[in-house]
């Protein structure tokens, strides 16, 4: 029970990312609580402390621990200097003004110059504010210093010490959440198989969300490789098995829902809520077949979740032996052959299983092997020797106030000074919210549409927590030490359920501020609708900002994602063609990463446009239709790079050069639809033709069906042609024959 607890919680908070930045926050906090307290800090230096702790932790996002302590290191001057010029302009409120929007524009401009940048100039803005919050004078400046040294040396204790956090180790925590989200969707493929007409439905919905989660694991470990792992051949290792697993554990998805079905699925997820989605009807296979199926999924689902490294035994390994059995066999269990292809399915996820258990435990005894699992193992060690790594070319990035940094900082400075001088109307001791808020909403964003929906978002976050803060304030009363147990409350699920939700992460924010200002025994009920006012202030002056000083528009910048999202979908396309059909190998992996990365991007960008509120319906439901086209390219390219890099080492896999004509097409086809987005060509059209699968011919009678190019590679080109040509219509791009 506790191990299945674990495993849903590890699998829910994929490296435990959430809960170690929440309790360094916290722990950083309530260390320097205790720490001024002992040198009899009033509240007002409590609460200095405390919000410097939280702003100098949560700066940092930096992975390796030497970088942090320089960045530390720096960020401690940067908030004495900040701390001293709020207090010296205390009286002086035009020259305060000026010097905050000064520091806006650094803080944001200095994004440019990667995470340190970031965080110093995070730090740099944060502290002003909090001087300002507490109502900073020059007398108060001994025990200012004090507090925010306190906190910057307790924030590194807690982050290097009581908390600590290595690229390994959180490597090793993703690895486990992959192991972990990897066992869930084959449970929830389990309940697909038995899934009545009735559950159906829900039964796809959590096979879909399920592979929509395993593909996020699979990208956390992406981006964790380069620190996380010493030795670059062991990293390539388990990219690559990472990224086989995760396939085939697709692939088994959409095999189980075909032969529900009376027609081949394209793709599981589409990764959209309410995206179309392939039916599922009743199982046709009868009650034996259907349990033999439940039976060896759960069997994989075993050897996911079993350790290779201290036992399992000889079960174990006969399990594992039965599974890739089914590789090999022309005719495994299973009447249509529909569902023989889902027993196939179960061998190849074995075997991707089994170099993933190897690739994150290491070599294991293979003394029980039978002559099929032999050959699997050959075959991953083949490959596993094949590895090169491969440098890519570094692209040209833009300049001036092309430079997405640049342009940012100059429409924050705008919009923070309009945020000022609206602010000041509204209050004249509390218009910094306005402009926290204004700076917020730039952060993490890129176009007009997104800071709107940031806005809102964090709109509707401060009104709920306005709402809670009154209960909260009632709760704590006079009582400090509770007041601040309850912030640390708040702060911790603020910090757990930022990547979540902004809304939430808002919604904490606001209550711990109430209680806040309980402590400083400035609270009431006007301070807190002040704070919302402020906050619809701040919001409204960064989308006047956006929209009116270099704007972006969001139309604009998903055109730019998606222009991406073509060039990188290509690339891999015509690369993994091309070595399919004989050509030299090359690397992969890297570039279907980088499609994948791209396309969440553009899915980042389109909220906006796919938000339940916006009125556009039109544009919402075409949105939601490329982005949706879009996801069912990227798995079946995925799958062709994965073959592909199989290739030169797997018997059963054959380079066909007849493929080249299919992938030239299909690569011609991306081209057109990225000329047309980025300078609307006309005369460019895509091209339509016979089906790919004419261009190999029939096969043999008695021929297998299953691992040749005839099958297993064609059906990936197939859909991915038809998934191009599909998105020309949205996209108003004409189409004609080839």
């Amino acid at each position: 029970m506790r191990a299945r607890l674990r495993s849903r919680f590890v699998a829910f908070d994929p490296g435990l990312l959430r809960l170690a930045a929440g309790l360094r926050t916290v722990g950083s906090i309530a260390l320097t609580l205790a720490v001024l307290a002992l040198f009899g800090a009033d509240i007002t230096h409590l609460v200095a402390g405390a919000m410097a702790a939280m702003v100098s932790t949560f700066a940092i996002r930096e992975k390796q621990r030497p970088r942090q302590a320089v960045t530390l290191a720096l960020g401690l001057p940067a908030a004495l200097a900040s701390v001293t010029a709020a207090a010296l302009l205390h009286d002086h409120t035009v020259a305060s003004d000026l010097v905050f929007v000064v520091l806006i524009f650094g803080a944001v401009y200095g994004r440019r110059y990667g995470d340190r940048g970031t965080a110093v100039g995070l730090i740099a803005f944060q502290l002003y504010f909090v001087a300002l919050f507490v109502g900073a004078r020059v007398e108060d400046l001994p025990w200012l210093y004090g507090a925010v040294t306190a906190a910057v040396l307790c924030g590194a204790l807690v982050r290097f010490v009581l908390v600590p956090e290595t690229p390994s180790g959180t490597l090793d925590r993703l690895r486990e959440a992959f192991r972990a989200r990897l066992a869930q969707l084959l449970a929830a493929q389990i309940d697909l198989v038995g899934a009545g007409p009735q559950d159906a439905d829900r039964a796809l919905a959590a096979v879909r969300e399920g592979t929509a989660r395993l593909h996020e694991s699979a990208l956390l470990i992406q981006g964790r490789l380069e620190e996380g792992t010493a030795d670059e051949a062991l990293a390539r290792t388990v990219q690559r098995r990472v990224a086989d697993a995760e396939i085939a554990a697709e692939r088994l998805g959409l095999l189980l829902l075909s032969a529900r079905g009376s027609e081949r699925a394209d793709t599981l997820a589409l990764h959209l809520p309410g995206a179309p989605a392939p039916s599922a009807g009743g199982l046709p296979v009868d009650e034996e077949a259907s349990t033999t199926l439940r039976r060896d999924l759960a069997a994989l689902r075993m050897l996911v979740l079993h350790p290779a490294v201290g036992g399992g035994g000889t079960g174990l390994a006969q399990v594992r032996n039965r599974l890739l059995g089914y590789r090999e066999e022309e005719r495994p269990p299973g009447g249509s052959p529909a569902v023989q292809d889902v027993f196939r399915g179960i061998g190849e996820a074995a075997r991707a299983v089994l170099g993933l258990r190897t690739a994150f435990d290491g070599p294991q005894d293979g003394a029980d092997d039978t002559p099929a699992t032999a050959r699997s193992r050959e075959e991953l060690e083949v490959e596993d020797a094949a590895i090169d790594a491969a440098e890519d070319a570094a692209e040209e990035e833009p300049t001036g106030l092309d430079r997405p940094t640049t342009r940012a900082a100059v429409q924050v400075t705008v919009g923070s000074a309009l945020a000022i001088v609206g602010g000041e109307l509204l209050s004249s001791h509390r218009w910094y919210w306005a402009v926290l808020t204004c700076w917020i909403v730039f952060l993490n964003t890129a176009s007009t549409g997104e800071i709107l929906v940031k806005g809102y978002r964090r709109l509707l976050g401060t009104v709920l927590g306005v709402l809670a803060g009154i209960v909260l304030a009632g709760i704590a009363g006079q009582h400090t030490w509770t007041a601040f147990a309850l912030v640390l409350l708040c702060v911790f699920a603020m910090f757990y359920t930022a990547p979540l939700s902004y809304t939430l992460m808002s919604f904490f924010v606001t209550a711990a501020l109430g209680l806040l200002y309980t402590l400083l025994h400035t609270y009431s009920l006007s301070v807190l609708v002040l704070r919302v006012e402020e906050t619809a202030l701040g919001a409204a002056c960064g989308v006047i900002a956006a929209a009116l000083v270099l704007p972006v528009p969001t139309d604009r910048r998903t055109d730019e994602l998606l222009a991406t999202v073509l060039r990188c979908l290509g690339e891999v396309t015509e690369r993994a063609v091309d070595q399919l059909s004989g050509g030299p190998p090359v690397d992969l992996l890297d570039r279907a990463r980088e499609l994948d990365q791209a396309l969440a991007d553009l899915r980042a960008a389109t909220q906006p446009l796919t938000h339940p509120v916006t009125p556009l319906r039109a544009r919402r439901d075409t949105a939601r239709y490329v982005v949706a086209l879009l996801e069912t390219c990227a798995y079946h390219a995925r799958s062709l790079a994965a073959t592909a890099e199989l290739l030169p080492m797997h018997p059963s896999i054959a380079a066909d050069p007849r493929l080249r004509g299919a992938g030239q097409r299909i690569v011609r086809n991306i081209g057109a639809l990225a000329g047309h987005l980025a300078a609307g060509e006309e005369g460019g059209s895509v091209e339509t033709g016979s089906s790919v699968a004419a261009l190999l011919g029939p096969q043999a009678p008695g021929a297998t069906r299953y691992g040749r190019v005839t099958d297993r590679v064609l059906r990936h080109v197939q859909r991915l042609d038809e998934s191009v040509v599909g998105l020309a219509r949205p996209l108003g791009v004409p189409v004609g024959p080839s």
